[in-house]
């Protein structure tokens, strides 16, 4: 063990000190590693956070959503339960051994002077236990508390509104128009449901035998007994579910949605992560390719190096030097430059962690927890070492191996000599595996331009967007918040440059719309269930605003915002759904099931669609636009809609709102701040931030490609300077010379080509649900991508087929 040690530390030793004389080599091989392992790191480290441990609960496997769903029913293909379902799985699941409910909401929050909008999520005590958290200060509420108005404040909120003051505790603030009182402060790793949460509210259940059946949309999260699997829940769950409307009646439509019902059971962690872990996943391995091309090209570079000291490693032969000794001797190089890589590789995924939390979408759970942690640091370690093996263990033994006197001179004569089959295969399968990446990239950078060109039905350039939430007392109704309403609306159209405003609690791309049930003449006639339909309350110049067109009818007026008879305007979509093969400004509808508290409703306009949510979707949605007022002063109120300024300053006219704002109504929060540009490019943020990744990886990968190819050929056209010198002594045109040396470049690239485009027509399978106007198998983007790899390549070989061009026929000869 003693003279192992010793023999590694001289070979160490050795080897710093040859890699000092080389400092070319040395540095081109550090950088490679450094970019390809950093990129790996920084990649792992959100990774690791986001998907490896995303939940830090005890027994976090055991954690379990439980949500509902009801084929062939009217209810959404997956739906939140109802209160009922709660209480009968909490007192009868023998399976479960808690569980908790909740609901998350935005209200407005006071503290001093300080008035803000903020997410808060009202739970059941037992969500606490459920998830097996304490608080950082106080206590978490109880049963005990019964009715009482407490709160439990996040970490964020106690530090930048309470400066970290231990004494927040015990004192009262105004939410939601209530004095609540802070019993506890949580700490900063819980932040459920997501990061945006301020506060949790204590609410339970006053009157259980009050709950009405089919109130559904709550969130459930149970903590499952050991042992105990999701199918097997769902099964109890089932039966359980089923005895609801013999304990709580309800509605025979109720009693249709029970008898529908099968319970959703999945886990906590992959109800937070969601879709995004294929996309890490993704990410991922894009970068364990880069790091493969960059091992390639790093054994290129020993296998050069190696080839020219087969003098120094036969002497060692002569000497005595056994094989094992020649490996160690090479291997210890390979060792020092990995662990040189794997510190600039720290170093770089350091710096790259915050710019990728900075650029990923913002719904990636616990994102910003990720850092170059210490198992970031293992992560780094071990991939360095395996770097070491994977380009420095196989040309040690290829070169390690006993040769014949007089064999190093002639290895390799001529341009198709078996010597370079392994530096071809390894510059063969870099442009393969660059290949692939290019094709994905380009799948997805033509993914993003057909999205970023959908007709979404609205504008989004020059829109400013805000929401209000006044709260007065005199402000009580329908009317009242109308009027309100109306007249900010003209001190902001009164700013400079504004060009219209209007207000809609519906904004798209943003929270999504309400939805209801409405009849029509039909389905009242016939006795049908009223369909559901989106719908929303629009004021001002909403429609002019946001440039959606008016096909057919009128936009409202100002008068259809008063009390009476309610004008309506739907899309076409929607009147198709309504009235099919009708002229719409016949049809009526009423709201609600079978109510006739607001009166039928009367089209006057029909509107272009839109995409309400995103632009992926398959079609656009069926809208329903409402004035802000209904025909009685209850009927419904426009209390806290979004406002849209059409204005060429969209990015610099908010402090002037806010101002407008302060003089107005100086006790109500402005909150939701967008541009309609910026919430376009948020509803498309996934697919660019993985496009942009996958974009780099793909360029790093085509640069390193390109090098290796380069390297291999500059150092064929230095080995065979004497054999170019004759031939271009012996008549060869310079022309020639250099067609050759292109020509094995090429050949070795076309090779890899059409290797990357099998590779690619297999692998780019995993992107289908990432696309959008663009097919896995999209023979532009193929046939595209091929191309720049061919270019590349070329240019790389012509380089050195230009200098071997040059090579000087006599001094060449001469040294030889």
């Amino acid at each position: 063990m003693r003279r192992s040690l010793e023999a590694w530390t001289r070979d160490f030793m050795h080897a710093a000190r040859a890699l000092r004389r080389a400092p070319g080599f040395t540095v081109v091989t550090v950088a490679t590693l450094a970019l390809a392992i950093g990129s790996n790191a920084a990649i792992f480290s959100v990774v690791d956070t986001v998907l490896l441990d995303p939940l830090d609960f005890p027994a976090a496997d055991r954690l379990v959503v439980i949500r509902a769903s009801a084929p062939g029913t009217d209810q959404p293909d997956e739906f939140g339960p109802g209160a009922e379902f709660y209480v009968q799985y909490r007192d009868n699941a023998g399976m479960l051994e808690d569980l908790g409910m909740w609901n998350q909401g935005q209200t407005t929050v006071r503290s001093d002077e300080r008035t803000e909008r903020l997410f808060i999520v009202r739970v059941t005590p037992d969500l606490y236990t459920t998830l097996g958290v304490t608080p950082m200060l106080g206590r978490l509420s109880t049963t005990e508390d019964g009715s009482a108005d407490v709160m439990v404040i996040s970490h964020w909120l106690w530090t930048t509104w309470f400066d970290a003051d231990p004494s927040v505790v015990g004192r009262s603030y105004e939410v939601s128009g209530t004095m609540r009182t802070v019993i506890g402060v949580m700490g900063p790793e819980f932040r459920f449901p997501d990061d945006r949460t301020a506060l949790w509210i204590h609410a339970m259940f006053q009157d259980e035998s009050e709950i009405r059946p089919g109130n559904f949309g709550f969130n459930f999260v149970g903590r499952m007994t050991p042992g105990t699997d999701h199918a097997s829940l769902e099964g109890q769950l089932a039966i359980l579910a089923s005895r609801l409307p013999e304990l709580y009646g309800g509605s025979a439509r109720y009693a249709e949605i029970i008898e529908q019902h099968v319970p959703i059971v999945r886990s906590l962690e992959e109800e937070l992560v969601g879709d995004i872990a294929g996309r890490l996943w993704l990410l991922m391995g894009a970068v364990v390719i880069v790091l493969l091309i960059a091992c390639a090209n790093v054994a290129n570079l020993f296998i050069v190096r190696a080839e020219s000291r087969r003098g120094d490693l036969a002497v060692r032969q002569a000497l005595g030097a056994g094989r094992a000794g020649l490996i160690r001797t090479q291997m210890a190089e390979a060792l020092l430059l990995a662990a040189a890589g794997g510190v600039g590789a720290a170093l770089l995924a350091w710096a790259a962690v915050p710019l990728l939390v900075r650029a990923a979408p913002e719904n990636i759970p616990n994102l910003d927890a990720a850092s170059l942690d210490f198992a970031t640091l293992i992560f780094t370690a071990g991939v360095s070492i395996l770097a070491a093996l994977a380009f420095g263990l196989l040309p040690a033994i290829r070169f390690s191996r006993p040769r014949p006197v007089g064999a190093s001179k002639q290895a390799g004569r001529g341009w198709g000599a078996g010597g370079h089959w392994s530096r071809n295969a390894l510059v063969l399968l870099q442009t393969a595996a660059a290949l692939v990446l290019l094709v994905g990239s380009g799948l997805l950078i033509r993914s993003f331009w057909t999205l970023t060109h959908v007709d979404a039905g609205f504008d989004t350039d020059d829109i400013f967007t805000f929401q209000v939430a006044p709260q007065r007392e005199e402000l009580n109704d329908g009317p009242s918040y109308a009027r309100f309403h109306e007249a900010f609306m003209e001190r902001v159209a009164g700013l400079p440059s504004v060009e219209s405003v209007g207000l809609t609690l519906a904004l798209p791309l943003d929270e999504g719309a309400a939805d209801g049930r409405f009849n029509t003449m039909r389905t009242l006639a016939s006795g049908e269930a009223p369909p559901i339909l989106n719908f929303t309350a629009v004021g001002g110049d909403y429609f002019r605003t946001m440039g959606i067109a008016i096909t057919r009818g009128r936009r409202f007026e100002p008068s259809d915002h008063r009390l009476g008879t309610t004008p309506i305007i739907v899309s076409e979509s929607m009147a198709e759904l309504l009235w099919p093969g009708e002229d719409p400004f016949s049809g009526r509808l009423l709201p609600g099931p079978d109510s006739t508290a607001i009166g039928w409703m009367n089209v006057v306009g029909v509107a272009e669609d839109i995409f309400l949510n995103d632009f992926r979707q398959d079609a656009r949605d069926p809208m329903l636009y409402l004035p802000m007022v209904g025909p009685t002063a209850d009927a419904y109120s426009v209390g806290s809609p979004a406002y849209v300024v059409k204005t060429r300053r969209a990015e610099v006219i908010g402090p002037e709102i806010r101002a407008l704002m302060r003089e107005v109504i100086p006790e109500s929060p402005m909150y939701r701040i967008f541009t309609m540009e910026g919430l376009a490019q948020r509803s498309m943020a996934q697919l660019s931030f993985t496009m942009l990744m996958l974009t780099i990886a793909s360029g790093l990968a085509l640069i390193l490609a390109a090098v290796g190819l380069y390297g291999v050929l500059s150092y064929v056209v230095a080995h065979r300077a004497p054999e170019i010198a004759m031939r271009m002594a012996l008549g060869a045109e310079a022309s020639q010379v250099r067609r050759m040396v292109v020509l094995q470049g090429a050949r070795v690239a076309l090779a890899g080509v059409a290797l990357g485009l099998a590779a690619a027509f297999a692998l780019t399978r995993v992107l289908d649900s990432l696309l959008f106007g663009v097919g896995t198998l999209d023979l532009l983007t193929f046939a595209a991508t091929a191309g720049v790899m061919l270019m590349v390549a070329l240019l790389a070989s012509y380089i050195p087929a230009r200098r071997a061009s040059l090579v000087s026929p006599m001094l060449s000869l001469r040294s030889e």
